[in-house]
């Protein structure tokens, strides 16, 4: 099916406003053994938060953080290994589990607020357009796999996805990767999106045409 395609703006942000939900950051308080974070006011918990990690050793507090958000899939020594990475180099765009990146980024930007800059400022783009096809009374809610094949003949050869997934993202083939690579994939009507991921994935550099036009097609399952 062919999707008209345009792209009306990119926001870099340093953070996304309520990911961390309330509940959240209680647990977290808690952790770093500040136990009433449950009576507090809802608007003073994320200054609370960051001055109860700023006790706290970088590494050890990125450890606790962690340990909350990952725990599950990596063990005490991987997250011990990634807590002290973490305050040299960008963890979150270069962690081989490409769907652990995104938790990797909330974490990092969550200590960058709380230690001032200790560590790097990692940024997310907020990418804001829409895909209209071609046959308007076909109705068809895409997919993250969709809209990145969708994309791709708007982004440039220099595209981070598009050079270490050229395959996927041009042939009918399955595309497991883009559930990590894009972290949140939002629309009220099928046809206005706003997806968020990392900028190391998407960014404005990365845009040759704003309006494009793009053909789906339905994927050839191996068997």
């Amino acid at each position: 099916m062919n999707y008209q395609i345009i792209i009306k703006r990119i926001d870099t942000v340093n953070e996304v406003e309520g990911y961390w939900s309330d509940e959240d950051l209680i647990q977290l308080l808690d952790k770093f053994n500040y136990p009433d974070g449950a009576t507090a006011e809802k608007k003073n918990l994320p200054e609370l938060l960051e001055m109860a990690i700023s006790d706290y050793e970088p590494s050890e507090a990125a450890e606790i953080v962690l340990t909350y958000k990952l725990s599950e899939e990596l063990n005490e020594g991987q997250i011990q290994q990634i807590s002290h990475n973490m305050l040299i180099d960008k963890v979150c765009e270069e962690y081989p589990e490409i769907h652990m990146q995104g938790r990797l980024f909330h974490t990092n930007q969550l200590l960058f607020k709380a230690y001032n800059g200790k560590f790097p400022n990692a940024k997310a783009s907020v990418v804001h357009f829409s895909m209209t096809p071609e046959k308007e009374d076909i109705e068809k809610v895409l997919t993250k796999e969709n809209v990145l094949k969708l994309l791709n003949n708007g982004l440039t050869d220099r595209n981070l996805i598009k050079r270490l997934f050229d395959d996927q993202m041009t042939q009918n083939i399955s595309f497991p990767e883009a559930d990590g690579i894009i972290w949140e994939l939002n629309t009220d009507d099928n046809v206005n999106y706003t997806l968020i991921t990392s900028e190391n994935w998407i960014n404005n550099e990365d845009l040759i045409s704003s309006e494009f036009e793009s053909t789906l097609e339905e994927i050839v399952e191996e068997v």
